[in-house]
């Protein structure tokens, strides 16, 4: 199997898994979020502060400047 058949394999993979985790954010409640350090993109060198879901870790929102100051103390 060749570079391109493999990348192509693992981008449909990828596809895939994305798709799943998009339905399990997608079903689940949030009922627990905390304030998290996280990278938005991949390619991000810089880490945001934002809500997260505890369960399925999907980004629910911005933190206020008291949130985060609380955050960045622990």
């Amino acid at each position: 199997m060749g570079i391109f058949q493999k990348v192509t394999a693992l981008l449909t993979k990828k596809q895939k898994i994305n798709k799943e985790i998009a339905t399990l954010q997608k079903s689940c409640k949030h009922g627990k979020q905390s304030v998290k350090q996280i990278r938005e993109r991949l390619d991000s060198t810089s880490p945001v502060i934002r809500y997260v879901c505890d369960e399925c870790l999907i980004v629910l929102g911005y933190p206020s400047d008291k949130d985060k100051q609380n955050f960045l103390r622990e």
